[in-house]
């Protein structure tokens, strides 16, 4: 009986669910890859509260909106905004076998607001329309910090002027830092070595 409890214990380690929408209680495999560190199931449930709020919308929906998740990973912040009703939702990831994974979801889910694409992920906010973006997800390899510059400006760029920014590092960034890139910290929360940032636009930091 250990053995079976241990081994269900490891096959929820390497797998996270989807918590809300049409697609509650999915469940994502989660693959044994340097540097791949989904966003945990709690910290998704505050940060798609914390959208929903924004979007005013009941049942933490997000009806309308456009989101670009830059570094995917698993696609379980993408696939979790479009699951709450996401217009569209581009996903980017560089690691083949991790499109393919993705790829294969959205086909099962039969998910047409999903866009899939291998490549860079700040090339492709860079080649999104200005001002376009309700929310872009960046959640970088933690040991690549020299990524989270350039992800932010291009996201800037990208923004919508009421859009947000979420960005997952292993450290706290303050307002101070993020000031030159015309960003604000909205909401903050830590989980372990997570620390999980909502963003806004500096000129809505007062509103």
């Amino acid at each position: 009986m250990a053995t079976t409890n241990k081994r269900t214990q490891d096959a929820r380690r390497h797998e996270v669910r989807i918590i809300g929408g049409q697609w509650k209680r999915t469940r994502l495999a989660v693959v044994d890859k340097p540097g791949l560190r989904p966003t945990p199931d709690r910290v998704r449930e505050t940060l798609f509260n914390w959208l929903a709020s924004l979007a005013g919308a009941s049942g933490g929906e997000l009806p309308g909106w456009h989101c670009v998740d830059a570094f995917a990973g698993t696609g379980a912040l993408g696939f979790e905004a479009a699951s709450r009703g996401a217009a569209s939702v581009l996903l980017c990831e560089q690691d083949a076998s991790l499109v393919a994974q993705m790829q294969a979801l959205k086909t099962k889910l039969e998910a047409e607001a999903v866009r899939i694409e291998r490549g860079n992920g700040v090339t492709a906010l860079e080649r999104a329309p200005a001002g376009s973006v309700h929310a872009v997800f960046l959640d970088p390899p933690f040991d690549s910090p020299q990524l989270y510059d350039s992800a932010l400006r291009a996201a800037v760029r990208a923004l919508r002027p009421d859009g947000v920014v979420y960005l997952e590092a292993a450290r706290r960034w303050g307002g101070e830092e993020l000031a030159p890139f015309g960003l604000a910290p909205y909401r903050l929360l830590k989980a372990g070595a997570v620390h999980a940032h909502l963003l806004i636009l500096a000129s809505d930091s007062t509103a």
